[in-house]
């Protein structure tokens, strides 16, 4: 299973504030899923540099973004997944938000998103490491299963 994670933070591409919700996100997949390749990339919260970095990763069997999924105006990157996807998963980002509103009320704020472009899964999660380390371990219950139903595998 071939993974990239994008980081989407202004501060984190300028190398500012050190990136650790892309890493989390890596040791929880590497601890959950023994077949993995995870490539990473950090942009700044800017629709075309997020635009380039989910046409990049085309090919993985998910793209998980991480930040850029609140209410503040810089916030994009729902907008720009649900403009790349062909098709929406609803049921992932609706998943994500009910779990991490069982920890803390503010995730009624996560704008994210889930889709299908071609045959790669993408999924927003929001930016914070205790966001991300629930968000990772909800969604690797489903990443092997998906994966056989894109391949036309059946359930």
């Amino acid at each position: 299973m071939k993974v990239t994670v994008i980081t989407i933070s202004d501060r984190a591409s300028k190398g500012i504030y050190e990136d650790l919700s892309g890493p989390k996100i890596e040791e929880i997949l590497k601890e959950k899923i023994s077949v993995i390749q995870i490539e990473r990339i950090i942009v700044p919260d800017e629709k075309e540099e997020i635009k380039k970095a989910l046409e990049k990763s085309l090919g993985s069997d998910f793209i998980i973004t991480t930040g850029g999924t609140g209410i503040s105006e810089r916030d994009v990157t729902p907008e720009v997944t649900a403009e790349f996807c062909d098709k929406e998963l609803p049921g992932i980002a609706e998943l994500l938000r009910y779990e991490s509103y069982r920890e803390t009320p503010m995730a009624m704020l996560s704008r994210g998103y889930a889709g299908i472009k071609n045959k790669t899964i993408v999924v927003n999660f929001p930016g914070s490491v205790k966001a991300v380390s629930l968000s990772t371990k909800v969604l690797t219950r489903i990443m092997e299963h998906s994966l056989k139903m894109m391949r036309g595998e059946g359930h």
